[in-house]
């Protein structure tokens, strides 16, 4: 008989979660807290990530991704058309003398594929010569920060199997150091290119009052037959500028088959190299809560280079808004700009804007769940246009509007 990977996680995940609601004593004051200390307690952890809803557009136009062939031009609220889903669910057991061993699973289900594994791995904490370190090994998720209104981690290592250990405390801050191949859950362990690659994140390193600074490194090697070895380089100085305003600065470097984010790049499933690049950017983002005013600005400028290719250069500009009126609605606008130029090709601009109104459980930007409906309009130049001839400037248009209902939520 066959057994379907995912339902067989909501299904651990149900029992897990309604067992532990039913060792909940009926006089507690809040039930779901009460729910999740009880799963800790039985060292059980469930969390992850969906986005759903309806998406609709007018005759034969687009209901999302609207954005450029950059890293860095998907401002995604009211620009998605797609329904997403991760749900992790892991178990802690302890062995004793301060020692506990963790084992962890991660499916995914996007736009109904559900053959998609995130993270499968295990960790052992808890040793005497390694206060605070975690080893593990496995295929997981290694992130370090995100940007969110552009749905982007931009910087990150992992989604291959590997091993390696987080938290060494070095003095000033804290080390994770990790090497992987170039097999994940959904390849296996392909090695027509022999990709191996060694990373470093070196974090929360206090520089300044209030500053942290986070240095990232990564290096690749194998038989490629186009391109060469690689490395990356990446530097972020987070600064708390008051209570609820914070600004993170990136610059960020890399060449070879190492992605600037410190994974792979230009390797595929079947072993074969695609061309590496020479990649450079600089970032900056602010995130804010003032009242009912909350809200998240970016600025992004990036150039690739493909091993043989010619080079691309992406800025972005935007950012999104929110802003309480009621107990749970909240105001929602987000605007995006994106300029893509490349070497003997035109520029090409889009424009991305949305309004949306969100019910959540308070008006604060961060909070989720959120309830959303929305109208988004982009406009795009013919160059875009042409760009793009196969998505959304089909026909020859060179605008188009969507609209919807939808849920993201996280846990």
């Amino acid at each position: 008989m066959h057994h379907h990977p995912v339902r067989r996680t909501f299904v651990a995940a149900a029992v897990a979660s309604g067992l532990a609601l039913a060792a909940v004593p009926a006089h507690a004051e809040d039930p779901v807290a009460a729910a999740k200390a009880t799963l800790a307690d039985l060292g059980i952890s469930l969390w992850g990530y969906t986005r759903s809803g309806f998406y609709a557009g007018s005759q034969g136009e687009p209901t999302g991704q609207f954005q450029l062939a950059g890293p860095l031009d998907h401002y995604r609220l009211g620009n998605d058309g797609d329904h997403y889903v991760e749900f992790g669910i892991g178990k802690k057991t302890d062995l004793g003398n301060g020692l506990k061993w963790g084992v962890y699973w991660m499916p995914t289900v996007y736009n109904g594929d559900t053959s998609n594994t995130a993270q499968v791995y295990s960790d052992v904490t808890g040793f005497d010569f390694a206060p605070g370190a975690t080893f593990w090994g496995g295929q997981r998720y290694h992130r370090i920060q995100d940007v969110y209104i552009i749905d982007n981690w931009v910087m990150e290592d992992g989604d291959n199997y590997g091993f390696g250990v987080d938290d060494v405390n070095v003095g000033a801050g804290r080390l994770n150091v990790a090497a992987y191949t170039e097999g994940n859950s959904k390849n296996r362990n392909a090695n027509g290119n022999n990709a191996k690659r060694l990373n470093l994140q070196w974090h929360d390193i206090p520089v300044n009052p209030g500053g942290k600074l986070t240095v990232t490194g990564a290096v690749v090697h194998g038989s490629f037959g186009i391109g060469a070895d690689g490395g990356a380089i990446g530097l972020l100085h987070k600064q708390e500028i008051a209570a609820d305003v914070s600004n993170n600065l990136f610059l960020q470097f890399s060449n070879g088959h190492a992605e600037i984010t410190g994974k792979f790049l230009g390797l595929d499933s079947g072993g074969v190299a695609q061309p590496g690049a020479k990649q450079a950017r600089v970032m900056d983002m602010v995130n804010w809560q003032a009242g009912a005013f909350g809200g998240m600005a970016f600025a992004g400028y990036q150039t690739i280079k493909p091993t043989g290719g010619d080079t691309t250069r992406d800025l972005s500009l935007g950012g999104r808004v929110s802003y309480g009126v009621a107990r749970h609605v909240k105001l929602l606008a987000d605007v995006g700009c994106n300029h893509l130029t490349a070497t003997r090709a035109a520029d090409q601009n889009l424009m991305k804007e949305t309004l949306a109104v969100a019910l959540a459980p308070d008006t604060r930007f961060w909070t989720h769940p959120e309830l959303r409906a929305y109208v988004t309009h982009a406009n795009w130049n013919d160059a875009a246009g042409l760009a793009n001839a196969a998505t959304f400037g089909r026909n020859g248009r060179s605008s188009a509007n969507a609209y919807g209902l939808q849920v993201e939520a996280w846990w």
